[in-house]
């Protein structure tokens, strides 16, 4: 039987409390706990009435980041230089606009994201020298502009991640957790760069016919834990991989919000958490702006105030300085909590 341990995240802590830090947040904590098993039963308990290692997968602070502590939400600003993202495509398609992007994203982001495929609903496979072509100009020239912000690549591709590594890049987000391209695995693993390894079915192409789930909080959380053996004994360490609940990749509206409201669960397989939401199709379902993308903006923000609540490590978006500016405020009002 599988038990699914739902922390539930509290901003402000009494000092006479047990409350114990989520994932290691200087801002969120828990002091009580939602155990579900797989037959829909569900039991609550105090943060002090775990097990010692659950209350450490929990709470344990988690390792740095490219240089960065994740003891705060941390920011990772989208830069697509494809002609089909869902969002910005064909905005930063050249190699003079890529950078001016990643040089204004990088005064309020602590990561810069580069894809060069499409990963959206109904996106086709491009060739790996296309993906290639895309990023790796964007890669050297921001490194030659002397931007030292660490950059991860957005690929399911061995080939394209092993280039942009040696371009420059410093991390890996992969959208199929490994299972795309066999040669992942063993490349991360000899690299050992850190690795995001995010929830999906099927392929970008397919992946919404597949949107069928009996729990789809409880899967997704089954599937990275698979993931997550797997990345080990490919001889990946576990001290490098961050895990993602893939909003948008094979779930409908429904199943974003079930994912979205149970967030702390994610810190239960012990790894940092990120989330990518910015500007997707349910947030304009929801508030009515579906068109133009920009117009998503607040309900992406709004979100992202949502995701650092609940001890989510790392923010992925497109309007960074909103972004940044809605975090700061979140950050000052939360405060420092002391025991």
């Amino acid at each position: 039987m599988s038990l699914y341990p739902l922390p539930i995240a509290q901003i402000h802590r009494n000092a006479d409390s047990a409350a114990a830090p989520m994932a290691g947040s200087a801002h969120v904590w828990w002091d009580e706990i939602n155990i579900r098993d797989d037959r829909g039963h569900t039991e609550f308990s105090l943060s002090s009435e775990v097990t010692p290692e659950l209350r450490a997968r929990l709470s344990d602070p988690r390792p740095d980041l490219c240089g960065l502590t994740l003891d705060r939400p941390r920011l990772m600003g989208i830069l697509n230089v494809t002609p089909d993202s869902f969002s910005d495509g064909g905005e930063h398609s050249t190699l003079n606009r890529a950078v001016a992007h990643a040089r204004a994203m990088s005064e309020h982001v602590d990561i810069l994201d580069i894809g060069g495929e499409s990963t959206r609903p109904g996106a086709v496979e491009i060739p790996v020298p296309v993906e290639t072509a895309r990023v790796l100009p964007v890669i050297r020239a921001i490194r030659a502009e002397g931007i030292t912000t660490p950059i991860s690549i957005d690929t399911r591709k061995a080939a394209v991640a092993e280039a942009a590594l040696d371009a420059g890049a410093d991390m890996v987000n992969d959208v199929t957790a490994l299972r795309w391209d066999a040669d992942m695995a063993p490349l991360l693993a000899e690299r050992g760069v850190p690795v995001c390894l995010m929830h999906s079915v099927a392929d970008p192409e397919t992946m919404q016919a597949h949107a069928t789930y009996d729990n789809v909080l409880h899967e997704v959380y089954d599937h990275l834990a698979e993931r997550l053996e797997a990345a080990d004994k490919a001889g990946i360490a576990f001290d490098r991989i961050i895990t993602d609940p893939g909003i948008g990749f094979g779930k409908t509206l429904d199943h974003n919000l079930e994912l979205l409201r149970g967030l702390a669960l994610f810190h239960g397989l012990g790894a940092p958490v990120l989330l990518g939401a910015s500007r997707k199709r349910f947030i304009g379902t929801i508030a009515g702006a579906d068109d133009p993308m920009s117009d998503r903006m607040p309900g992406s923000v709004a979100v992202a105030l949502h995701a650092a609540a609940q001890g989510v490590h790392i923010l992925r978006v497109h309007d960074t300085g909103e972004t940044r500016q809605a975090l700061d405020l979140w950050q000052a009002l939360a405060g420092q909590n002391e025991a």
